[in-house]
């Protein structure tokens, strides 16, 4: 028995050490975005009162405000498109008779093996050459498809029974109708999981949006952030690039508590098949 409590000791321990150590430069930025002036620069941990002076100095005079609803839009229309395409995806391969189909997935697979920096250059060209530079298109449809969601809904949908099909046929259900009633209900879980993994994947876009935005009005938070930093005149007000990065980052956490418990189970069920 007490070893038992000294082995859970030593979990509780490691987990609190675990938390301080990654919570820690959140807590620093937190504080830092309370301070002003020589205060940021010190080593003075105490928080302050300037956190509203800095969000608003942010939000109004860095455009702030802009490269957020920038990044929302971005990242809500990339995981749309990425959901959407990765069902249509996955049902053709469980349910469609497709030659080749087994060449065909491992083909998918093969492209999580490209990263996107690779292929940067061929991707700036099309963009330019569709007039799309400077828009939301440029920053959303070249991430239309997922080879991940594609994999993992298809794992999924493998799960469910291809009776399911038959009697949907029966009923004079199509294949838009059989996926929208059948397997997007019994997939709840899988598509949240898949949800959340690509819309963080496109708020925290970073190399694209420096490449092919070149107009301020339509860039995302990530790159508006390192816009903050050197602003007036070299110097670097690190209260209100903090404050700016606190707010940044409530998004993805507003949308992981909301589908934290589908992640967890969407895995959970995957791995059990």
């Amino acid at each position: 028995m007490a070893r038992k409590a000294l082995q859970a000791l030593w979990i509780h321990l490691t987990l609190i050490l675990a938390v301080l150590l990654v919570g820690s430069p959140l807590l620093f930025a937190a504080i830092k975005a309370t301070q002003s002036g020589a205060a940021v620069n010190s080593a003075d941990l105490m928080p302050g009162g300037h956190f509203w002076d800095n969000l608003r100095t942010a939000w109004n005079g860095a455009k702030l405000g802009v490269y957020l609803r920038n990044s929302l839009v971005v990242a809500t229309g990339i995981t749309l498109l990425k959901v959407v395409t990765s069902a249509l995806g996955a049902m053709a391969l469980v349910y469609f008779r497709i030659p080749a189909k087994g060449v065909l997935f491992s083909l998918i697979l093969l492209t999580l093996m490209l990263p996107t920096d690779l292929l940067v250059v061929a991707l700036f060209d099309l963009v330019n050459r569709l007039g799309w530079a400077n828009t939301y298109p440029a920053l959303i449809l070249p991430f239309a498809a997922s080879a991940t969601g594609i994999f993992l809904l298809r794992q999924h949908f493998m799960g469910i029974p291809s009776s399911l099909l038959d009697a949907a046929r029966i009923d004079g259900a199509g294949p838009l109708r059989f996926l929208l009633s059948v397997l997007v209900p019994l997939s709840w879980n899988t598509i949240g999981a898949l949800a959340l993994i690509q819309f963080i994947y496109g708020w925290e876009q970073y190399l694209w949006p420096l490449i092919i935005i070149r107009d301020s009005d339509h860039q995302v938070i990530q790159v508006g952030l390192k816009s903050l930093i050197g602003q007036a005149s070299g110097q670097t007000d690190w209260g209100m690039v903090m404050a700016g990065t606190l707010v940044a980052i409530l998004p993805p956490m507003v949308v992981f508590t909301l589908l934290g418990r589908q992640f967890s189970r969407g895995f959970v069920l995957s791995e059990s098949k």
